[in-house]
């Protein structure tokens, strides 16, 4: 575990449990959702190179117009 890791779970240790819990509960989701878009960013990721792939075609043919702030 980290350092700060373990500070924050030191300073959290001295609040209330209902706090505690709401931390803890919010840590876990944040947890799961970091793991549920690292597995679907895994799954994607031929998916992504293949549209990347195709968008340098294009880009390449002449076919796309790089735009931006004027």
């Amino acid at each position: 575990m980290t350092r700060l890791l373990t500070q924050a779970f030191k300073k959290a240790s001295k609040l209330s449990e209902d706090l505690q819990d709401q931390i803890a509960r919010e840590l876990l989701e944040e947890i799961e959702g970091e793991s549920h878009w690292d597995q679907t960013l895994a799954e994607s990721e031929e998916q992504l190179e293949l549209l990347a792939e195709k968008a340098a075609q294009q880009y390449r043919a002449g076919n796309i117009r790089l735009s931006g702030p004027e």
